[in-house]
């Protein structure tokens, strides 16, 4: 999701040539990694939030989202919005990391090695990034999902490790952290893939139709403009908003997955489709399988502009322009 358009073949000043090189990877790991913990840590009271109304926690179940920020403080003390948010980090930083290298790695196969180019590829290679991320750290995500769900005094798991003891002890082993995947890749191929499609078309036509209005220079490299920190939220905004309404009931269906047997209408919930069918059967279109979407969409603005702000930071500051 790179945002930077090269006028020049000049290579970038600050490091010698062999060192851009050998370390490409591994910077381009940190500042994917690095942008991803910024942005969720901005928004990790609404991510919070977001899980307690998908699954409908007894606790809140009655309320909106507006209603539940302010419960949630009130029960839990404010600590209590950023409940598994340990859990995130850990998970999101190599999360953001290799969603971020598999996009540019991914990119440049499908053109180079297969013929893909023009908005194809980006539609392609960002499904196939999204999906390589999830992967690999779903087991993660899960730890983090479960950790959120708990209400203060009505705990299940004490902490990241004794929650990994708990799933891998009475859930079947390995595969208790794999409960609710295939929704996730299903549902993460059509969000990152729209994700970075709908962006990186933004990013093409604003540079190459108003680049002066929308568009400066690299702080590392001169020769490669970049987009406006206020067009970058823009961009990101509008991408995020129309791959989370796209993939949005299956984001709900993969949280009861993964809630598992924290829910009493667990055994409904055991596959994609009858997960599906369950929550729209009980709850309907707008109080199920679109339920919490409002707060999703305010999730997007602030989410996506930490991310791209503090990724084009860390690019420049580490010389991947």
């Amino acid at each position: 999701m790179a945002t930077e358009v090269s006028v020049s073949s000049t290579a970038s000043p600050g490091l010698p040539a062999p060192a851009r090189k050998e370390y490409y990877w591994l910077r381009s790991f940190v500042s994917g990694g690095v942008a991803g913990c910024c942005a969720k840590t901005t928004i990790a009271p609404l991510d919070r939030v977001k899980i307690l109304l998908q699954a409908h926690n007894p606790h809140y179940k009655d309320l909106g989202v507006f209603a539940t920020l302010r419960s949630v403080p009130q029960k839990e003390g404010y600590l209590g919005l950023y409940k598994g948010n340990g859990a995130m980090m850990v998970r999101i930083f190599p999360y953001g990391a290799i969603q971020f290298m598999a996009f540019d790695q991914y990119k440049k196969l499908l053109s180079k090695k297969l013929g893909i180019s023009g908005h194809v590829h980006r539609l392609m290679a960002g499904s196939m990034a999204g999906i390589t991320a999830v992967i690999c750290t779903y087991p993660l995500d899960v730890i983090r999902v479960r950790l959120a769900f708990q209400v203060k005094g009505h705990h299940r798991y004490t902490g990241i490790i004794h929650a990994f003891q708990t799933i891998y002890k009475s859930e079947g082993g390995v595969s208790g952290f794999y409960r609710g995947l295939m929704p996730t890749v299903i549902g993460m191929a059509p969000y990152a893939g729209f994700s970075f499609f709908t962006f990186g078309t933004l990013k093409s036509l604003g540079l190459a139709h108003a680049p002066t209005l929308l568009g400066r220079p690299s702080s590392d490299n001169p020769e490669v403009l970049v987009l406006k920190t206020h067009v970058n939220l823009l961009c990101g905004g509008i991408a995020g908003a129309i791959a989370q309404t796209i993939s949005y009931p299956l984001d709900v269906a993969r949280r009861r997955m993964q809630l598992g047997s924290i829910l009493p209408d667990s055994e409904k919930c055991l596959t994609l489709s009858n997960t599906l069918k369950h929550v729209y059967t009980a709850y309907g279109v707008k109080k199920g399988l679109y339920r919490g979407l409002s707060l999703n969409y305010i999730r997007c603005i602030p989410s996506q502009a930490v991310a791209f702000t503090t990724y084009e930071f860390m690019k420049q500051t580490l010389h991947l322009n």
